[in-house]
């Protein structure tokens, strides 16, 4: 088993310069030689409808494939009205079906939740954490991951521009990087 492990990110928003994405690609730079963290597109997710399981769009057989191939997962999501967006669970439901056949199964997870008001998507990050228990992702509970005030967490490079946030986020990796080895299927 390789010692670097690649990690599927999956972000929760599709805008192109969300602080999420922004997030995700900034914990990407700073896991280098530890984690291979790759960002796994969920926006061309046609809708989870089970009438399509016999035979699945190319978009949900690409993606199972990629997640599958995986051997960790990272959520960095928004908060959209307490919860997570739409995008993101239907990801979590394309990638769990058909019955049976999960992706999620096993593989050890986390949860970042990055947004522009102070409580920094709390209700996003404990909703989804219900759904991962469900789909069997051992999901690191420490140290929990918050980030509010995302307006000005990121200098102009994309970089997290607060010294005491990168320390932070540093500390997050570190703790997520045991605990993937922890809790990592062999290959």
């Amino acid at each position: 088993m390789s010692s670097t492990a690649n990690v599927a990110v999956l972000v929760g928003s599709l805008r192109k310069e969300s602080f999420n994405r922004r997030m995700a690609l900034a914990l990407a730079e700073m896991a280098r030689g530890t984690l291979d963290l790759q960002l796994i597109g969920i926006g061309a997710l046609p809708l989870y409808n089970q009438d399509l399981d016999a035979t699945p769009p190319p978009e949900w057989t690409a993606f199972r494939d990629a997640v599958k191939a995986c051997d960790a997962l990272l959520f960095v999501t928004p908060e959209y009205n307490r919860s997570v967006p739409g995008v993101l669970k239907n990801a979590l439901d394309v990638g769990s079906r058909p019955y049976g056949h999960s992706v999620w199964g096993g593989k050890p997870g986390a949860v970042i939740s990055v947004s522009p008001g102070a409580i920094g998507g709390f209700g996003a990050n404990h909703h989804l954490r219900q759904s991962l228990v469900f789909l069997d992702v051992p999901t690191m509970a420490q140290p929990e991951a918050y980030l509010g005030g995302a307006g000005s967490l990121f200098d102009a490079q994309g970089h997290i521009a607060n010294e005491a946030t990168r320390g932070f986020m540093q500390k997050f990796l570190d703790a997520y990087a045991a605990w993937v080895a922890l809790h990592r299927k062999s290959a």
